[in-house]
């Protein structure tokens, strides 16, 4: 039988993103199965691109699946190299401040002239007009500014910062998203189009429900720690050797929980018999439900309330998650050779697709690594290559 193909197969991206969110986006699509070309600049024209840990687990998680080839784009050799790159690709992924892509003679238009299927996609930390387009964006300036880190934390401890770079990784999805929407509409129109999306609207659209409840109420959210904003109770419980997660959204969920526990007096008693009421008076009922917790280990606790229908589960530490049996059997990982950094441990993508999964295929390249061989499918010749490495333009 054979093997079909991945979906993305036969889409060429151009990849100019750095740092994470860009180089996030581009891993969707890498992941895919399109041909993605990692473009930098070459180590001897700007070392401090070089600074990082290009072996380190961070860089080698965001950079597989792609090819690498090194490109100076600041001679004018060097953009003519580029230029025939966009002629013969369907999409480029920027992470530039929006000023440097004019500077450089690929913003949209110029794109377009050359290649009307073009995709551009370019993330920002502001978006590419306005006010703050020119500031610089930051992971954890998006937090704050997208209200996150007002809602994260214990009451009254001041702003804390998710424990991941959740803005850098919703607007790379995002970015994806809407590369692969470009794409399908494509089809029809057979036009490319400019796809845009920034750290500060992916954290405000993250904040979901809690925007909703300012847009709609009137209702500024507040930190309230492990506890659920508005499904009461839900939160963090310590158990006689750890921690639990308990989640009781609803009336009935909350009965069953109340028998669970042996604590079935609290079902009709005043102060706890509606969300309203458990809300009210959510540090007694918390306090209640910890003296019970507290008598039993949290393998005890999660074997009879998943029992009862009612949704919890530990709390792991980072080895714990990867140790647990679901997590195996999930395949969360996989792992591949790379010539550079020896047998990699790469996360895998959290969709399944029946026929056409993705695939973890790629090593993280070196810088330049593919240089040649990807001149020479645009039709150069080796002593074209060569002159173009004797003027420093790759």
């Amino acid at each position: 039988m054979e093997t079909p193909l991945a979906p993305l197969k036969g889409i060429k991206v151009l990849d100019l993103t750095r740092v994470r969110s860009g180089p996030t986006a581009v891993r969707q699509l890498g992941d895919w199965g399109a041909d993605v070309v990692k473009i930098e600049t070459p180590p001897e024209i700007d070392p401090a691109d070089y600074s990082g840990n290009r072996l380190g687990s961070d860089f080698q998680n965001l950079q597989r699946n792609k090819r690498g080839m090194t490109l100076n784009m600041k001679s004018e050799q060097g953009r003519a190299v580029f230029r025939r790159l966009v002629e013969d690709a369907d999409v480029v992924v920027e992470n530039f401040r929006p000023d440097v892509k004019a500077k450089l003679g690929f913003d949209y238009d110029s794109l377009k002239a050359l290649n009307p299927r073009i995709i551009l996609a370019s993330i920002s930390g502001f978006g590419q007009d306005g006010p703050y387009a020119k500031r610089p964006g930051f992971d954890q300036v998006a937090q704050g500014m997208g209200g996150l880190m007002s809602v994260t934390g214990l009451p009254g401890g001041g702003p804390v910062r998710a424990g991941v770079p959740l803005a850098d990784l919703s607007a790379g999805i995002f970015c994806a998203q809407g590369i692969l929407l470009a794409l399908i509409e494509r089809e029809r129109s057979g036009e490319g189009q400019w796809v845009q999306t920034s750290l500060l609207q992916a954290q405000i659209f993250m904040l979901d429900f809690q925007a909703a409840r300012w847009l709609n109420e009137g209702e500024v959210p507040q930190q309230a720690g492990n506890d659920h904003p508005t499904s009461i109770p839900t939160g963090v419980f310590t158990t006689r050797d750890g921690h639990l997660n308990v989640a009781t959204a609803g009336q009935a969920i909350w009965e069953r929980f109340a028998r669970a526990i042996g604590l079935d007096r609290l079902i009709d008693e005043p102060d706890f018999r509606t969300g309203k009421d458990r809300s009210a008076n959510r540090a007694r009922l918390n306090a209640l439900i910890q003296e019970v917790i507290a008598t039993e280990d949290t393998a005890t606790w999660v074997d009879r309330l998943n029992g009862a229908g009612i949704p919890c589960g530990p709390i792991y530490a980072i080895d714990e998650v990867f140790a647990d049996p679901q997590v195996q059997h999930l395949e969360t990982h996989g792992t591949i050779p790379s010539p550079h950094a020896g047998d990699l441990h790469l996360l895998r993508q959290p969709v399944t697709l029946s026929r056409t999964p993705a695939r973890l295929e790629r090593h993280p390249p070196a810088a330049g690594e593919h240089t040649g061989e990807i001149l020479a499918e645009l039709g150069y010749s080796p002593a074209e290559i060569e002159a173009l490495r004797a003027d420093k333009a790759i």
